[in-house]
């Protein structure tokens, strides 16, 4: 059984790819077909690499090592910075800093500043300043904190990059390439599948389907790391759609249905009932016409003849 469902791939929109007249050919191989002018992802593939990407994780997560998470666009952000924390791992998403991986030294200093004002703060240092000088030190620490805040805690080079959208982290991807890190990533199908190690094709500008590849890397660092999968993990989502697909037999709920319905178009159509006769109209009863009474002559008449 997949890792994900397709229920949960299509009610994400992770089949929606660009406009035909902006992808890569090199994404070909991913497609399915096209729609409307817009190329369709051929999600059963995706379910396929999803699963080698949660074996990867699932392997160098146990061996202690460590995935950055990275994802600056705007419909990511979010994303990755609740994703990559709630599973312990380091991101960024905000702006990729030049020289982030291969610039160590500098990027080391910086780090060292960011933990050196966060503890300066914690401890008060800051209220004992002038408000000129207090107002600096905070603005220099938002500015840390908003660049390389989710890197604080990464010693050395992380094992692994996760990116959101190849185009826009290209820096990353570079670094990451020149460094022998290897790549996952969410492939849209205007991207090159040539610089990415771990593909996962899908929609890289959807903010639904942005989250759902982060919770599946996320859930995969989560079940490695710890042993067990959050009550919310888009696997045991999976496996509840499996359920509901599933009858009591073990048949599956959406073949059978198909077939109930074939055998109904099959059999013929009932007989319809003759309509039964129209109903005589009643005749008109006939009102009788009262007696006519005499004329006044004939009734004096009988009245001399009576007298007589």
């Amino acid at each position: 059984m997949a890792l994900i469902s397709l229920r949960q791939l299509l009610e994400c929109g992770v089949h929606f790819g660009h406009p035909t007249r902006k992808w890569n050919p090199k994404m070909s191989p991913f497609i399915y077909t096209k729609r409307n002018g817009i190329h369709i992802l051929d999600l059963q593939m995706t379910t396929r690499f999803i699963d080698d990407v949660h074996a990867y994780v699932q392997e160098i997560v146990g061996q202690g090592k460590t995935i950055l998470f990275v994802g600056t666009k705007k419909q990511a952000q979010d994303a990755v910075r609740e994703e990559a924390t709630k599973c312990g791992m380091p991101y960024v998403h905000n702006r990729w800093l030049g020289g982030l991986l291969t610039n160590r030294n500098t990027m080391t200093k910086r780090i060292e500043r960011l933990r050196e004002l966060r503890k300066q703060k914690e401890d008060g240092y800051f209220e004992t300043l002038t408000k000129k000088d207090k107002n600096f030190l905070m603005e220099e620490l938002g500015k840390l904190e908003k660049n390389i805040g989710g890197v604080a805690d990464l010693n050395g080079l992380p094992d692994a990059l996760f990116i959101v959208d190849t185009n826009k982290e290209v820096n990353a991807v570079k670094e990451a390439r020149r460094l022998g890190i290897p790549i996952i990533a969410i492939l849209d199908t205007n991207c090159d599948p040539d610089d990415v190690d771990y593909k996962l094709p899908g929609n890289d500008d959807a903010i639904r389907s942005i989250r759902l590849f982060c919770q599946i890397v996320a859930d995969s660092v989560m079940e490695a790391r710890y042993g067990y999968l959050p009550p919310d993990s888009v696997f045991i989502r999976a496996q509840e759609d499996e359920d509901e697909s599933m009858d009591d037999d073990g048949g599956r709920k959406d073949k059978k249905d198909k077939k109930e319905k074939a055998e109904k178009a099959k059999e013929p159509a009932a007989v319809e009932a003759a309509p039964a006769p129209a109903a005589q109209p009643e005749a008109p009863v006939l009102a009788q016409a009262p007696a006519e009474e005499p004329a006044p002559a004939e009734a004096a008449a009988e009245e001399a003849n009576d007298n007589e």
